[in-house]
């Protein structure tokens, strides 16, 4: 048999967190081109709380203080659990008026200054205390809780470690099945995804008007694992 040595170029195409359409690929002699699914799963190191601080007063002026008001009590929570303050992130200050729809004239009766608060937290213990307190001062609406990876590039790396190890052990079992031997890599493609578990957001003010505190959402249960998953295809020449 007459074997040709033809190689394509090698081409790492990544994408992140979607897929992507690969190039199409001509059939090359002596060559095998295989597909195959990894993953990676590992225990979140980071919750991130996100909450919003929303009032509303007759002046534009009120409203704004009252929202820096609860701003400053976000800060004394943080303080009180022993978390600095630059572990949140506050958004713009929005100012809207509100209006008297009922009217004809569409009267302005108050103004509604909201902004969005993410907080990242590496102990979990202080999750339940921080979220009590939160409530009890009556300055969000609603939080919401999630868990992550900080270094998600490092688990997406993995994955596709894990993808490329199958990839080319099926490879190999085909190159062995035929009576040959597997050749260098000539063309790969990756595509990952990542899969966080996100709780549904809790009502805080509710939770401040009851006299008994319920257990946090997340009280007493571990974090689901973040999974990252990835998709390799592989284009290898047969010797």
């Amino acid at each position: 048999m007459k074997v040709v040595n033809r190689l394509l170029p090698l081409f790492i195409l990544a994408a992140a967190s979607f897929a992507q359409e690969h190039p199409a690929l001509t059939a090359m002699p002596n060559s095998v081109y295989v597909g195959a699914d990894g993953k990676f799963e590992s225990a979140p190191d980071t919750a991130v709380m996100q909450f919003n601080i929303s009032v509303q007063e007759n002046s534009s002026q009120a409203a704004y203080q009252h929202a820096s008001n609860d701003a400053e009590q976000v800060r004394q929570v943080l303080h009180a659990n022993g978390v600095d303050a630059k572990s949140a992130t506050v958004g713009f200050f929005s100012v809207q008026p509100m209006y008297d729809w009922k009217n004809a004239k569409q009267k302005v009766i108050g103004y509604r200054v909201t902004t969005d608060v993410t907080l990242k937290l590496k102990d979990f213990s202080k999750i339940g205390p921080i979220t009590q307190q939160l409530a009890d001062a009556n300055v969000s609406e609603s939080q919401a809780l999630s868990y992550t990876l900080e270094n998600i590039d490092e688990a997406k790396n993995k994955a596709v470690e894990d993808a490329y190890r199958r990839a080319r052990n099926s490879a190999e079992t085909i190159a062995h099945a035929s009576a040959r031997a597997l050749g260098e890599l000539s063309y790969a493609s990756v595509d990952t995804f990542e899969n966080q578990r996100i709780p549904a957001p809790h009502m805080a003010r509710a939770m401040a008007a009851t006299t008994y505190a319920p257990p946090a959402p997340t009280e007493e249960f571990t974090p689901q694992n973040v999974t990252v998953t990835a998709h390799v295809n592989a284009l290898f020449n047969l010797k």
